[in-house]
């Protein structure tokens, strides 16, 4: 199989680690009953395990971002690049300062644009814990982070977060 990028490069895959010697991760562990649905999510810490962001949670909860790993392993280790659902158990890379590629799923992102994620109001193409461009009075949170660049086709952007 061979791929040819005829218009843009993408701008990468939800929860990469766009700039790796810039940033900084650390070893946290999930909770098999609150699993995170995608990789480039905020999380938050509750009772020593990070968690995805629920609905009403303050921006002041907000922990880090669930990092991919890579080469990602196990029953997800054949997924298609960016379609890989994280494990329900056991450890996680948190980034907690530094850059990562994340989905925007509303809004137009641009260079040095907010970052807010949903708490509130959820329904397709937005659920609790997505990145958005555009603040949604009651409905998001602004997440200390900025858009680096307008993103991809798809929707990829490159984040800087607690830079």
């Amino acid at each position: 199989m061979s791929n040819a990028i005829l218009y843009r490069m993408p701008s990468g895959i939800p929860g990469d680690v766009s700039r790796p010697s810039m940033s900084t991760t650390e070893t946290g562990f999930f909770n098999p009953s609150n699993p995170f649905p995608a990789y480039g999510l905020p999380g938050k810490i509750v009772s020593g395990q990070f968690v995805p962001l629920a609905a009403n949670d303050p921006a002041s909860v907000v922990y880090g971002f669930l990092v991919r790993p890579y080469p990602t392993t196990g029953a997800n280790a054949s997924d298609p690049l960016g379609t890989a659902v994280p494990p329900t158990s056991g450890p996680c890379n948190i980034l907690r300062r530094g850059y990562m590629t994340v989905l925007n799923v509303a809004g137009t992102p641009a260079l040095d644009g907010q970052v807010y994620s949903r708490i509130a109001s959820p329904s397709s193409p937005t659920f609790i814990g997505d990145i958005e461009a555009a603040a949604v009075a009651g409905d998001t949170i602004e997440i200390n982070a900025t858009f680096m660049n307008a993103g991809d086709a798809s929707g990829n952007v490159e984040i800087g977060y607690n830079i």
